[in-house]
């Protein structure tokens, strides 16, 4: 089977609208969330979330590309042109045919639907425009990126809720390393900031009305962000033969099914997909340094995804790292694996390990070391990237260092 090199990066969130300032922020422990600038904002009860902020859609698109583009959209094609950059890649006719794109969201155009249910119901218009359902629907945005770059090889959307982007990036690893392409662009983009969006959400009780605690004893729930990641993946020794830059590599992957609740999470699921991507990575315990936990910052996430990393890494578990990026840049559901990917290869390349803040009390059932509030200096050569979704479905990628 052949070797997978990540050759480019892209982002845009509540952090920052590249992967340098991205990574600048998850270093200096920078909290992205803030008070909700959204219509209606008022009626909720949750009034925070970790918006993209400074962002003008009219400054990276035409009058024509925004009636084609909900903001999930946007993310996604911006991401990737960052990516694309990076790689230094041109998608000639030989490898546009052997070239794909695999991304991962939950709610795909929300802010289209949410405005236009309120066009229809709230303002009683019996027309809407033309392009509602190209907008809206979870495909546009693997769509569009397709388009932009000519892209002609395997190309969809995968909708697993919180594990959305860890099972694209997963499938798309898997498929340049069985052979059906050479260059994917895979990650993830949501943008549920919207009234209906954070009301749904709300209706779950799982929303912290003040901030993310990840892993802390005193932790009231998770909080919702926005934002896209978008990740180059090439087969290695084609990569290394046109001198590109090899940022990490993508070593293993599993994903598996709790099949037993559609809102709790079970500890035993979580450990078989952590165990599944150590085996598929031919890792050991031993060699893993950092993982980027799911840490929502709910009860019963936290609890049941430390008592599965114990039971996975043994004795090893107390030498481990772990910590929640979302305490910084928030949940964004669909799109927040391919976020935290970004930890990950900061942790590999930088040797900086991204903490939890807001972490204030320590939680004897998640006893293990969260790298609390402040980043940490620390070489590692492998890592893992969590993900444990509603409805019970686990995805888990390990990276090794270039």
């Amino acid at each position: 089977m052949r070797r997978v090199a990540i050759t480019g990066a892209g982002t845009i969130n509540a952090l920052g609208h590249d992967v340098a300032t991205t990574m600048a922020a998850l270093a200096e422990g920078r909290c992205g969330i803030g008070p909700l600038e959204i219509r209606d904002v008022e009626r909720l009860a949750v009034q925070i979330g970790a918006q993209v902020r400074g962002y003008d859609e009219s400054a990276h698109f035409n009058r024509q590309q925004i009636a084609l583009y909900d903001r999930f959209t946007q993310f996604a094609l911006l991401s990737a042109q960052q990516a694309v950059a990076q790689s230094g890649l041109t998608f000639d006719e030989a490898l546009s045919l052997r070239a794909g794109v695999v991304l991962g969201t939950s709610g795909g155009g929300l802010n289209t639907q949410d405005e236009n249910y309120r066009a229809v119901y709230e303002e009683g218009r019996n027309r809407v425009h033309p392009f509602i359902v190209p907008r809206l629907m979870n495909n546009a945005a693997t769509s569009h990126v397709s388009m932009e770059w000519g892209l002609r090889g395997p190309a969809f959307t995968v909708a697993t809720a919180c594990a959305s982007s860890n099972h694209a990036m997963g499938l798309a690893f898997q498929m340049i390393r069985a052979g059906g392409a050479d260059v994917m662009l895979t990650g993830g983009s949501e943008a549920m900031l919207c009234f209906g969006g954070i009301k749904a959400w709300e209706g779950l009780r799982v929303m912290s009305r003040d901030a993310c605690r990840p892993f802390s004893a005193n932790r009231n729930g998770m909080v919702q962000g926005e934002g896209a990641a978008v990740f180059v993946f090439e087969e290695w020794e084609r990569a290394r033969a046109r001198g590109a830059p090899i940022l990490a590599e993508v070593a293993g992957f599993a994903m598996g099914a709790d099949a037993a609740d559609i809102v709790m999470p079970q500890a035993a699921g979580a450990e078989r997909a952590i165990a599944g991507a150590l085996a598929d990575a031919g890792m050991a315990p031993g060699e893993v340094g950092y993982i980027n936990a799911h840490g929502t910052g709910t009860a019963a996430n936290d609890k049941t995804e430390c008592a599965a990393i114990s039971h996975v890494f043994g004795a090893h578990a107390d030498r481990l790292m772990i910590s929640s990026t979302k305490s910084m840049h928030g949940h964004l559901i669909g799109g927040t694996g391919a976020v935290e990917l970004l930890a990950c290869i900061m942790a590999l390349r930088e040797g900086v390990i991204a903490p939890t803040i807001g972490y204030e009390e320590p939680d004897p059932e998640c006893a293990l070391d969260v790298v609390p509030n402040t980043a940490r200096e620390a070489r590692v050569g492998a890592v893992l990237s969590n993900a444990f979704a509603f409805g019970g479905l686990n995805a888990v990628i390990a990276l090794r260092a270039a």
